[in-house]
């Protein structure tokens, strides 16, 4: 693709690189993430630079991976020996394109769907925006090819400008992104392996994925220097099922879910308090109970498991949070039963003692805990269940474990068991506390205001990326003690689902998110404006790049 590149300005470059990478399908969880890996890896080897050194260009395949899913790496080494090193990484996966309904044959391509949106007449922001000739279109167009574009296109301009470059530039591209992140953990080995074969120094590493605006009109150009972490809250509810015509003599569990349902789901005062942040509350993601057809017996069980971002907050306060939710909600239960019971009974004319409507609240730990003091094999049990469930998805495989688990045990009682299922997200952002961190933040500062003078557009710098991203395995900001809270609450640890620990804790690499700016991610109207992606960007990159290489003492001075 070279050839086709060389004789172009930038910006256009790095346009006609995100339309090639935007005509190849690369939904998730499809052969797509294969061929889209294969066109990146293809683009890449026609550069000067690794048709001289083709060895410096290379993919890791994903292990026990069906559809032959790979990352691609290619290492620009320093014309002057130094282990100073900088990663850009991306992701190549897309989500699906079923959301373009009739559009879908021309999901992937960007001039029609702006012919398209330019008559379009039932929103005018697209419309506007369309008919600017501004903006791009397409699945993957702001998520995140043209991100990826802008690494190849800096990537591009270091091959032609070595000078430039005072240190060695790693790029990096994962598959599974948009779902379980198996393509950023499985590279965390090799960018160890690189570190220690090539005696590299990781001062940085920069995601390209998208930034929106974060209100209708916001003009802000944001960089984010941290990624929020996620985990996934889950509650096992059981109850106890009843006939219909007894329903009074039951506990139901669902009544159980919607107050935990209540208490948590989008209510900021369950989340954290961080000024000048984009922080998110708890968002329900499931909620089902147990019964697999109709009849006229209460459910015996419920599931409920909530998204949980992570900003300051310990593993171990979400767990008390989600605990103490649960105790109130079964004694507000508990308390609503009774009373249901009083008017039942008063129309009735019934006498004697009321039902227990007790259930007890505990954590997965707990309960293991008592399981194992009482003899059980908690462990046994947990792979049998696994070997009998190899292709039922994680957050299933991790109910079906506490039902076993139970069953072993022969305790139907009413209860709520919380947990946390996949994926684990760690939260990472720049420490003033540590020296190289402080550095790189402060050169954001320093480059965004020179940007703000050079452009007049706003720039702010945030912490916490808002959305989920592959950053989070590159450092994380959970201590040993931290991540045992989440270890020993989690179903299926190291069996169904694990994450790298060691290996981020080994890189701990400071990261910054400088993404392509657009609006409507993951939706039909998904859009990228070029101006600033394509014309601004990629020199705010190669600043910071240049800023943290250039550094005599290693990044480290303030």
């Amino acid at each position: 693709m070279y050839q086709e590149l060389k004789d172009l300005p930038e910006d256009r470059q790095i346009e006609q690189i995100a339309r090639a990478l935007v005509a190849v399908k690369s939904v998730n969880g499809t052969s797509g993430e294969v061929a889209i890996a294969d066109k990146l890896e293809e683009i890449i080897r026609s550069y000067p630079y690794f048709t001289a050194h083709p060895d410096h260009v290379w993919t890791q395949l994903l292990k026990h991976d069906a559809l032959g899913r790979k990352s691609v790496f290619a290492l620009l080494e320093s014309p002057q020996p130094t282990d100073r090193t900088v990663i850009y990484h991306g992701h190549m996966d897309t989500v699906g394109i079923e959301d373009f309904g009739a559009l879908e044959p021309h999901a992937l391509d960007p001039d029609y769907l702006r012919a398209y949106f330019s008559n379009y007449d039932k929103d005018s922001d697209v419309q506007q925006d369309a008919a600017s000739g501004d903006w791009l279109f397409g699945r993957g167009m702001l998520d995140m090819k043209s991100g990826d574009a802008v690494h190849l296109g800096n990537l591009l301009h270091y091959v032609r400008h070595p000078e430039e470059l005072s240190g060695n530039l790693l790029v990096m591209f994962n598959p599974v992104e948009e779902n379980d992140h198996e393509g950023i953990m499985e590279a965390t080995n090799e960018l160890i392996r690189l570190k220690e074969e090539k005696h590299l120094n990781y001062l940085l590493a920069i995601n390209g994925d998208f930034v929106s605006p974060l209100y209708k009109g916001d003009p802000t150009r944001y960089v984010y220097t941290g990624s929020a972490g996620k985990l996934l809250g889950c509650f096992y509810i059981r109850g106890r099922e009843t006939h219909v015509g007894e329903t009074l003599a039951g506990i139901d569990p669902t009544l159980i879910a919607s107050k935990i349902n209540e208490a948590l789901n989008d209510r900021m005062d369950r989340a954290e308090k961080i000024d000048n942040e984009v922080i998110l509350p708890p968002s329900c993601l499931y909620f089902r109970d147990r019964k697999d057809f109709y009849n006229v017996q209460t459910a015996g069980a419920a599931y409920l498991y909530f998204n949980y971002f992570l900003y300051e907050r310990t593993p171990k306060e979400v767990l008390d949070q989600l605990k103490g939710v649960a105790e109130q909600a079964c004694a507000d239960l508990k308390e609503f039963l009774s009373h249901q019971y009083s008017a039942f009974a008063k129309n009735c004319g019934l006498k004697g003692n009321a039902p227990d409507w007790s259930a007890e609240v505990m954590t997965y730990g707990e309960f293991t805990d008592t399981l194992t003091a009482s003899g059980i094999d908690v462990a046994k049990i947990t792979e049998d269940t696994v070997r009998k469930h190899p292709d039922r998805d994680f957050r299933q495989t991790s109910y079906r474990i506490i039902e076993a688990l139970e069953a072993a045990a022969g305790d139907k009682r009413p209860k709520v068991i919380i947990f946390f299922a996949p994926p684990y997200c760690p939260h990472n952002y720049l420490r003033d506390g540590v020296a190289a961190e402080r550095h790189c933040d402060r050169l954001v500062d320093r480059i965004l205001k020179k940007a703000e003078e050079k452009t007049g557009e706003p720039f702010a710098k945030k912490r916490f990326f808002p959305y989920l991203a592959d950053s989070s395995y590159l450092a994380m900001s959970e201590s040993d003690k931290e991540t045992d809270d989440i270890i020993s609450n989690f179903p299926g640890w190291g069996r169904t689902y694990s994450i790298p620990l060691k290996q981020i804790h080994q890189l701990n690499i400071p990261v910054l998110d400088m993404g392509v700016y657009g609006k409507r991610a993951h939706t039909w109207m998904e859009r990228l404006y070029k101006p600033y992606s394509y014309g601004v960007l990629p020199g705010l990159i190669r600043e910071m790049t240049e800023a943290v290489l250039s550094d005599e003492k290693n990044g480290v001075t303030d």
